[in-house]
């Protein structure tokens, strides 16, 4: 027996002897399966420092020098990646690590052919005895070798030693958290750029599909951290109810799992967001508007609609929606709050506001999304007296809103309430090109916004 090989030996039968004589793993008593686990975790690590050494000889006898002797293309693969993937059953990206890890970790010789150290020891000798696997070693190799121009050998070997020390008994992800902190303390100066190249690359999409909402987000940390928070926290408070909970097994417990927690605590955090009367938020009047009918809320019957998606929604989500305050319902032909306020308030309130969206649609000159548009008084408050009334105000979006101050564009609301219909006459002064002059009442709200206010009242 090869006593490069004893190592290998000595992990099978420390496995050997804590499986014993059970026939299968089901036979095996708690003691045993944790030991049994054990000793299989110390056979694939010591296998994988064989494999990666086996990986290094077989990059040497595939150098490109070699051209068609390389052993690679004699067994008829393009590279070494491709021959251990087949041979293994893995991906050629976790073979083409294995050779990094081998190479990293083999002896070297100069050009006098005097036998040097391997470039990193420490993981060598944690390979060998077990300590790390092939996966955590080229993540160590992976940070020591980007960072080993900036800090210097010394300073490598320094980390290389620390993290070879703490890495057993640690799982993959949590490797990868030490080898964060350790690119940060090896190079203090280098957080900033990757922080930017993090926040560069930020995204967050969304999409209405199979009657679902589709977020896929990606963050740098700093934003990121008040996210993971506050829906940790909801999370957490949840966790904390359920184990107060006087009978948690009964009929009606909480059976929600941690990805639905999760996914329920963002829209409570929206919800509470939209509704909340702050102006430190920088939502624009942004409201949940839930449009159902009278007769079918009464009933149960039926189905609601919200303003921005293609799906309906059941009389019983929109009555969920309602009672926890996270959207207003737009109840057709119920009493509603309070909407005018005569000279008594400067600003439309949320009420007036929601109201506008449900006349409007969105500004009401040029059609544009509601969030993007601000309550406008017809009669201005300051020069002409005007009152914030429902019958005085109007959706226009930044760009409308110029429009209709700087050139004294005449906005009409025909109707109350609202039931009324907006529509705008150019001054005198304009000339509307090859449609005529001033005075011809202008386009109002898109159609399908107006048939869809229409229809509200």
């Amino acid at each position: 027996m090869s006593e490069h090989l004893t190592p290998l030996y000595e992990a099978i039968d420390a496995l050997d002897a804590a499986w014993g004589d059970a026939g299968s793993a089901q036979s095996l008593s708690r003691g045993r399966l944790i030991a049994a686990n054990d000793a299989v975790g110390v056979v694939r690590r010591r296998l994988d420092a064989l494999h990666a050494e086996l990986a290094a000889g077989i990059a040497h006898e595939s150098r490109p020098e070699l051209g068609a002797g390389s052993l690679a293309k004699e067994q008829g693969f393009r590279g070494v990646p491709a021959l251990i993937a087949a041979t293994g059953g893995g991906s050629t990206g976790d073979a083409a690590r294995l050779v990094r890890v081998g190479e990293a970790t083999a002896p070297r010789s100069n050009l006098s052919g005097e036998v040097l150290p391997a470039k990193y020891p420490a993981v060598r000798a944690a390979l060998g005895r077990g300590a790390v696997s092939a996966a955590v070693a080229a993540a160590i190799i992976c940070l020591l070798d980007r960072v080993w121009v900036k800090v210097g050998a010394a300073r490598v070997h320094e980390a290389e030693v620390l993290l070879v020390e703490r890495a057993p008994g640690l799982s993959m992800d949590e490797v990868r958290k030490l080898i964060t902190r350790a690119e940060a303390w090896l190079d203090p100066d280098g957080v900033a750029p990757r922080e930017e190249e993090a926040r560069a690359a930020r995204s967050l999409t969304m999409f209405e599909r199979d009657g679902m909402l589709h977020i896929n987000a990606k963050l740098d940390i700093a934003a990121g951290a008040p996210v993971k928070t506050a829906i940790q926290g909801i999370v957490s408070a949840v966790f904390r109810a359920r184990k107060d909970a006087i009978e948690p097994g009964a009929p009606d417990a909480d059976r929600r799992t941690v990805p639905m927690l999760q996914a329920d605590a963002l829209s409570e955090i929206c919800a509470h967001a939209v509704g909340c009367e702050s102006d430190e938020l920088p939502l624009g009047g942004a409201t949940v508007i839930v449009r159902v009918d009278l007769t079918d809320l009464e009933s149960g019957a039926g189905c609601a609609t919200i303003d921005g998606f293609d799906s309906a929604v059941s009389i019983a989500a929109a009555r969920r929606m309602a009672a926890s305050g996270g959207a207003i319902p737009w109840v057709l032909g119920g009493d509603g709050e309070i909407l005018d306020w005569g000279r008594e308030r400067r600003l439309f309130t949320g009420a007036q506001r929601r109201a506008l969206v449900a006349r409007d649609g969105g500004c009401a000159m040029c059609g544009l999304d509601p969030e993007l548009t601000r309550a406008h008084h017809i009669r201005w408050w300051q020069r002409d007296a005007g009152a914030t009334d429902l019958d005085n105000g109007v959706l226009l979006c930044e760009s409308c809103h110029h429009r209709t101050h700087d050139n004294g564009w005449e906005i009409r609301i025909d109707g109350a309430g609202i039931t009324g219909r907006g529509s705008f006459h150019r001054p005198t002064s304009i000339r509307c090109g090859a449609h005529g002059w001033a005075g011809e009442p202008a386009t109002t709200s898109p159609p399908e916004r107006r048939d869809a206010a229409a229809r509200a009242t």
